[in-house]
């Protein structure tokens, strides 16, 4: 990072550098969460079916604990000393991932694609966390705690891919698409 990139501070026991370091991964998970919600928000409009009901009603409280992750990120990104950046344009300049690909369609063929999705999320959440576990006792804790939801939620939709017999029907998908498309054969 360039001298001039430096916060001003950062917290106590951090150099400039660890706190822009630190604050930089935080970034990621901003932009990364942020997109979460939006997707999430996203699926709750346009889920259809036999299924619509249990769907709509199990991700607006996923909505809401996403949204209180991104401020608690922002929040902490402020606190190192750096200025949290939560614009649109910003985030998916930012980001690495493709936008989410399924419009309207059936509650099962969005879970099998949010499987995907919250793959990704839970993913790249641990790495942040790991990258940070040397740097920052409050990040890495804020991370994990992080972890704690958004893979008791990514179990909530699994649960509903899940055969009696414990098979995922999204196992072998590679792609939100594949995923949507696995979990939809499944039912029928």
């Amino acid at each position: 990072m360039a001298r001039k990139d430096l916060p001003k501070y950062t917290v106590p026991s951090l150099t400039k550098e660890e706190g822009a370091e630190v604050a930089r991964i935080l970034q990621t998970r901003l932009d990364a969460l942020n997109d979460l919600a939006l997707t999430l928000k996203h699926i709750h409009w346009n889920v259809v079916g036999p299924h619509f009901i249990a769907v709509h009603e199990m991700i607006d409280p996923q909505v809401d604990a996403v949204r209180l992750m991104v401020d608690a990120i922002a929040e902490r990104i402020a606190t190192l000393g750096g200025a949290p950046v939560g614009t649109p344009g910003a985030m998916v300049a930012a980001r690495t991932w493709d936008d989410y690909s399924i419009g309207r369609a059936g509650a099962i063929e969005h879970l099998g694609a949010l499987d995907e999705v919250y793959v990704g999320v839970v993913t790249d959440h641990r790495k942040a966390a790991t990258d940070v576990e040397e740097l920052d006792d409050v990040t890495n804790d804020l991370l994990i705690g992080h972890l704690h939801e958004l893979e008791l939620f990514h179990w909530f939709v699994r649960a509903h891919l899940e055969s009696a017999g414990g098979v995922l029907s999204t196992a072998d998908a590679q792609t939100e698409k594949g995923a949507a498309r696995a979990a939809g054969s499944a039912a029928k």
